[in-house]
């Protein structure tokens, strides 16, 4: 739950960042290759594209995000100047189309729950618009399952969300599958992650 709350920084330094990179370093290394390029949805802080792509340097590495967050995202990715990571794009999910070429893999972290549903269902609209068939989707984060939360911690900080704007909040891991699943995205893998959270690793399939 901790990691989402800190999603809310606008530049600087993410603690949660550093606390959940490494667990999701090892889920990145069962899928990427060489010569794959992964757009980064929502890159906030920067620290988890500069320490993927140094962990990663035969891929190449676009991290996005809007508002707020360009600035400090902008000034850390040039700081770190780390060579397989471009500059950071303007990207807002509901954009039609996404401002963006081609890619092998989307990735995202602690950001559908800052969403409303209508945002989501852009978000995979978008995602189908750019990511090669074959190519693979991993969101980080928490969610409901059976209509219920994983912990008393996730539930305490739905309250936060919904507290804070009424679009917000923990989605259903059914309903973000099925939105997945109809824009031709199969599940490969639900992972359990630190901090009552998980990684949902799609596939899109080929010949749709």
């Amino acid at each position: 739950m901790q990691d989402s709350f800190e999603k809310m920084a606008t530049a600087g330094f993410s603690s949660a960042c550093e606390r959940n990179k490494q667990p999701i370093l090892e889920v990145l290394s069962t899928f990427l290759s060489a010569g794959h390029c992964i757009l980064e949805v929502g890159s906030g802080t920067g620290q988890h594209a500069v320490f993927f792509a140094a962990n990663f340097p035969q891929v190449i590495w676009q991290p996005a995000d809007t508002g707020d967050y360009l600035p400090g995202l902008r000034a850390q990715l040039q700081s770190a100047a780390t060579e397989n990571v471009l500059g950071a794009i303007d990207l807002d999910v509901r954009m039609d189309p996404w401002p963006v070429g081609a890619c092998d893999v989307v990735f995202s972290a602690n950001t559908l729950h800052f969403m409303g549903a209508d945002c989501v269902q852009d978000f995979f609209r978008g995602v189908d618009q750019v990511l090669q068939p074959g190519g693979y989707v991993l969101v980080y984060g928490p969610f409901n399952y059976g209509g219920k939360y994983t912990s008393a911690s996730n539930a305490d900080f739905d309250t936060w969300l919904r507290d804070s704007s009424p679009d917000r909040s923990i989605k259903a891991f059914e309903w973000v599958n099925k939105l997945a699943a109809a824009r031709g995205f199969e599940l490969l893998n639900d992972f359990d992650m630190p901090a009552n959270n998980r990684c949902l690793h799609w596939r899109k399939l080929t010949g749709l």
